[in-house]
């Protein structure tokens, strides 16, 4: 998006954003319910393959291959999830992790400059 000629002046319609949103908003609700109706440990193990696969998808995007088991185990450790078969993730992983576990569980917090 940022190489556009007019970024960062974005326009949308949200005529044309509505019914695609409302779809991904139904999904959603049903695989929330669906989680919900999964015990504990199925409902973590979710959990962690999401943000391990948004970890990776993302940084691919960066053109930065990680380490798939490295990304894991270190989402597994911040959310204290007691895993056999951790492997220690090195420090470019550690940052990757750190930055999409604060976007994922403090959006709600006011941006700031830091």
């Amino acid at each position: 998006m940022y190489e556009r000629d007019d970024w960062p002046n974005l326009r949308w319609s949200d005529e044309q954003l509505a019914r695609p949103l409302a779809g991904v908003r139904y999904r959603q609700g049903r695989l929330i319910g669906h989680m919900e109706a999964l015990g504990f440990p199925l409902r973590a193990e979710a959990v962690l393959y999401a943000l391990t696969e948004d970890v990776l998808k993302t940084s691919e995007i960066e053109g930065e291959i990680l380490d798939r088991q490295q990304v894991r185990s270190s989402i597994a450790r911040r959310l204290g999830m007691d895993i056999s078969g951790l492997v220690e993730a090195d420090r470019s992983v550690e940052g990757v992790v750190e930055m999409m576990l604060d976007a994922t569980q403090n959006y709600a917090q006011p941006l700031t400059a830091e």
